[in-house]
């Protein structure tokens, strides 16, 4: 498929000339077929919680709608009637369409407000990618049985399980595949044939993977929490690192995620991520033997994999960090003050989970805000670090020693060690609390406490 244009994610309702103008040039260039499948990745990718029959009708709808309107002779109002008629149809009741909470909002608008606030809408990504591919054989059955609904079904099942990948990433990735499964099918050898284009899709595999994982955690977070993120996902990995060292390559990790992840240039994650792995290697490899392993390899994906998989550090024998006064707080660098202090927590607590570490940012943020512009700002620091050395510090050592006992642990073992300690530390908890304790601390952990968390269930599991 050539690259495709941003417009594709407003295409059923923006109406204006320019946008009928680019949608026909588009659809010309790649004939019927390839921009139906454009259409099936891009809007499963934005309603990812829709069903293959919502994403369906509406596909089959925009298909028929630049069918129609691109044809040579056809009226120049056509375009912009029959969008209109789309979005009218999207609130409608029974609308075919994939549900979603603001339509109705976006339904009390008129015109061009109302295409354009319903072309904004989007699912929030799934927490997990849902895609599990089924073996060779029940592959090869299906696609024999019907290749037109095979392809369909893939398409939509693969482009809304990882739907944060950027559009250029799941369109290569998806079409590779489908390429794939036609060729082995018929082939008289379809093992040897699966096993050869596996390994030459590999790489794209795991781009996708990765992709989705950056641009998920960059959707949920934004450019500054996401540099925050990563740099204290360093920290833990390499405590004896300095916050001067990590905080560039932290900052280059955001620019990344900001410029590809919504990007339709083909090459842009690949190019970019393969970029940050060769300045992270250059940086930590000869500091700690885990980094110089991971970027002994060829391929720079795979690199970058093998150090986002990495788990934290035994912890560091550090000293206490220095706390940024009132004054430093409130200063013009009271951000990175703020910053340089999460910092330190982080590398002396290599066990705390994302979620949490993100929470602290948020929450340092807030502080931020509520004292700096107090009548007092000295006496409301105060009292903020009373309670957190009384409250804080302590829920810190316990999720660190939660996850810490997540990672080192079988996981039957972590539970037995957990319902010890809850029935020593809680206050004489009945069978039913102790177990719903249990339930609760062991779901944490094995949903957060890894480092490809999914960070919106997280953030709502603190």
């Amino acid at each position: 498929l050539a690259p495709c244009s941003q417009f594709l994610l407003l295409l059923h309702f923006s109406g204006k000339n320019y946008v009928r103008e680019k949608v026909c040039q588009e659809y010309k260039i790649l004939g019927k077929e390839n921009f139906r499948t454009l259409t099936i990745v891009a809007n499963s990718r934005k309603y990812s919680n829709g069903t293959f029959e919502q994403i369906g009708h509406l596909v089959r709808d925009i298909v028929s709608l630049a069918e129609t309107c691109c044809a040579d002779g056809a009226d120049p109002s056509c375009y912009d009637t029959g969008s209109t008629a789309l979005a009218e149809k999207s609130c409608r009741p029974d609308s075919p369409f994939p549900a979603h909470p603001g339509t109705a909002e976006c339904c009390g608008q008129r015109g061009l407000e109302q295409k354009l606030c319903l072309a904004a809408l989007r699912h929030p990504p799934p927490p997990l990618p849902r895609y599990l591919q089924p073996s060779e054989r029940e592959l090869c059955r299906a696609f024999r049985r019907d290749p037109r609904d095979f392809a369909d079904r893939f398409l939509y099942e693969y482009a809304s399980s990882y739907s944060q990948a950027p559009l250029p990433v799941l369109l290569g990735a998806s079409t590779t595949f489908l390429s794939m499964v036609s060729t082995c099918c018929i082939s008289p050898a379809p093992t040897a044939c699966f096993l050869k284009e596996k390994l030459e899709r590999k790489t794209l595999s795991l781009l996708t993977l990765t992709s989705n994982r950056i641009c998920s955690r960059f959707s949920a977070y934004g450019k500054d929490k996401v540099s925050f993120s990563y740099l204290a996902s360093l920290a833990q990995k390499i405590p004896a690192a300095s916050f001067e060292d990590l905080l560039p390559l932290a900052e280059d990790a955001a620019e990344l995620s900001s410029q590809c992840c919504d990007s339709v240039a083909e090459d842009c994650m690949q190019r970019k991520l393969s970029e940050h792995t060769g300045r992270v290697c250059a940086a930590l490899s000869a500091r700690d033997e885990r980094f110089a392993t991971c970027c002994r390899g060829k391929n720079p994906l795979e690199n970058h994999f093998c150090i986002l998989a990495m788990l934290p550090a035994p912890p560091a024998r550090l000293a206490e960090p220095p706390e940024p006064s009132n004054k430093e707080l409130c200063a013009k660098e009271g951000a990175l003050h703020a910053t340089r202090f999460l910092f330190e927590l982080a590398r002396r607590h290599p066990s705390l989970p994302d979620a949490v570490l993100a929470k602290l940012y948020d929450s340092a943020g807030s502080l931020r805000g509520e004292c700096c512009s107090s009548k007092d700002a000295s006496a409301c620091w105060d009292g903020k670090r009373k309670r957190i050395e009384a409250e804080l510090f302590p829920f810190l050592e316990k999720a660190d020693q939660l996850c810490g006992q997540y990672n080192k642990l079988p996981f039957l073992e972590f539970k037995k060690r957990l319902r010890q300690s809850l029935a020593q530390t809680e206050p004489e908890p009945s069978p039913e609390q102790l177990e719903r304790l249990l339930e609760q601390r062991a779901s944490f952990a094995s949903s957060c406490c890894l480092p490809d968390a999914p960070p919106l269930l997280c953030g709502a599991k603190v």
